[in-house]
């Protein structure tokens, strides 16, 4: 069978047997149904949620006049940016549920969460809140971004009882009300995004970020294959429970269940640590697809020049280790022992140091003083993660922050651990993909017989992902329950019940 799969800004073709398995998220098995995509649906359904929240009081008994409220919105990495978003309609009911309490417009902040993501741009959040949104809280500076290294808008709230350090957002520290808008959407850190991920990654400080997305978590057992139940989810939680012990109140979250065209299946308000298990149930149905009835040895799929973290992933060769890994993440309770992934990659040097300034000085280190393997660099997390250039060109200049890079290169080495070998397919610049560990060939075809030759055998199972990149990707499993990992779906168990 002939296959396309994506490559830089097209595809490139790849004749494959004919026994190949295709799976397309939200294709190949249907996700649950979403609710009626207009906006005075969605809209009523939002308002029913927040006026009915789990383990909490509605908005309109938190709030009254006087009271000053900070709305806390993910940035442009997640969530979809159509009409009828969840962030547009939540944002506009909840501003509604405020103004019918008695708030008033001035006391009202809109905070992009960005954590160590670029600072968001006015392009930006025009996308994210719509028109009509954005000039209603823009032009009287009612509209800002997370600044992670901005002393003057940042509390120290101290450490978890596991020794995290929290730093977070004074904005929203001082707020009398903080309402979260987050995505219940599938993520290989923790399961899912939204609930106390949220708080945890997005309106903190690099410490604090540094207390998860490194290799001593990364790298444990129950990080692979992503589940709720990893010390990861764990760390989200308990720091966002740290900072409503502090801040001495709940976040109010109206978190949406998305599928793969980020459209709202349900949506959940309340309290995070009650919250966050209902969404899970509803969620592990579009995400833990239970489908494979064999392991693959072989996984081909294409790598865009641009997705997820922005133009550039697709190129960039630490960028490109990350997005192989969350693959692995995903989808190890399908992969066998032996597996071998053939990716096509334009991989033509293109570092877009713009938005990465700090990368191409960390792969240069990496090709040299006894560095091994990625999480060899971790060592140099402080001393990078405190460079004033590089800081100021994330506070200043919309780049990503510097540890950014780190939990990138964390990452990165589980794609290495958990295959056979990495065939990257029509590298413009293959020194560069074998630099990483990977191995290059011209064609999907040329690979597969090499893989076929030294790892494979000459009739492998293999598994083609196209779009795997363009769309809402799932956590492929096992048809039969008991050839998935225990943790393949289900509630965290720890601390925050379900």
């Amino acid at each position: 069978m002939k296959l396309d799969f994506e490559y830089g800004n097209g595809y490139m073709s790849a004749v494959l047997p004919d026994s190949t398995d295709i799976f397309i998220p939200g294709r190949t098995v249907k996700d649950p149904p979403c609710l009626e995509q207009t906006w005075d649906a969605l809209y009523a359904q939002t308002l029913k949620s927040i006026r009915n929240p789990i383990g909490m009081e509605p908005l309109a008994e938190l709030a009254h006049r006087g009271s000053r409220v900070v709305i806390v919105i993910p940035d442009i990495v997640k969530g979809g940016d159509q009409a009828t978003s969840h962030r547009k309609v939540a944002v506009r009911a909840c501003l509604d549920e405020l103004y019918r309490a008695g708030v008033e417009k001035r006391d009202i902040l809109l905070l992009f969460s960005n954590g160590l993501h670029p600072r968001a741009t006015e392009s930006e959040m025009r996308t994210i809140l719509g028109k009509e949104l954005f000039e209603e809280f823009y032009f009287t500076d009612q509209i800002t971004s997370h600044d992670s290294e901005d002393y003057e808008h940042l509390v120290d709230i101290g450490y978890t009882e596991n020794g995290d350090h929290v730093i977070m957002n004074k904005y929203v520290y001082d707020a009398d009300l903080a309402i979260l808008i987050g995505h219940t959407q599938g993520n290989p850190y923790g399961g899912y995004s939204g609930g106390y991920k949220h708080c945890a990654t997005g309106i903190t400080h690099w410490r604090s970020i540094s207390a998860h997305h490194v290799p001593k978590v990364m790298h444990r057992k129950d990080f692979v294959p992503v589940s709720t139940r990893s010390e990861m989810r764990s760390r989200f939680d308990r720091q966002g429970m740290l900072m409503e012990e502090k801040m001495g109140k709940k976040f109010f979250c109206c978190d949406a269940v998305l599928d793969t065209m980020s459209r709202q299946i349900e949506i959940n308000s309340g309290w995070a640590r009650e919250m966050q298990p209902v969404s899970w149930r509803t969620a592990d149905r579009r995400t833990y697809v239970h489908w494979a009835e064999k392991k693959y040895d072989v996984v081909v799929f294409g790598m865009p020049t641009n997705f997820h973290y922005g133009n550039g992933m697709g190129t960039n060769p630490i960028q490109m280790m990350q997005a192989l890994s969350a693959q692995v993440i995903r989808h190890k309770r399908v992969l066998s022992d032996r597996c071998v992934f053939i990716v096509s990659s334009i991989c033509d040097g293109w570092f877009h140091e713009e938005r990465w300034p700090y990368l191409r000085e960390l792969y240069e280190l990496f090709q040299h003083d006894y560095m091994q393997i990625l999480p060899d660099l971790n060592r140099y997390g402080e001393y990078f993660s405190t460079r004033q250039d590089y800081i100021r060109r994330y506070r200043f200049a919309n780049a990503f922050h510097p540890f950014h890079g780190f939990s990138m290169i964390s990452c990165g080495h589980l794609a290495e651990e958990h295959t056979s070998a990495i065939y990257i397919v029509g590298a413009r610049e293959p020194g560069i993909a074998r630099s990483m560990g990977l191995k290059t060939r011209a064609t999907f075809e040329e690979a597969l017989e090499d893989a076929k030759r030294k790892y494979v055998g000459d009739s492998p199972n293999i598994l083609a992902l196209p779009q795997t990149f363009t769309t809402a990707a799932v956590h492929l499993c096992m048809k039969d329950p008991a050839q998935n990992d225990a943790g393949a779906a289900g509630l965290l168990r720890h601390p925050c019940g379900g």
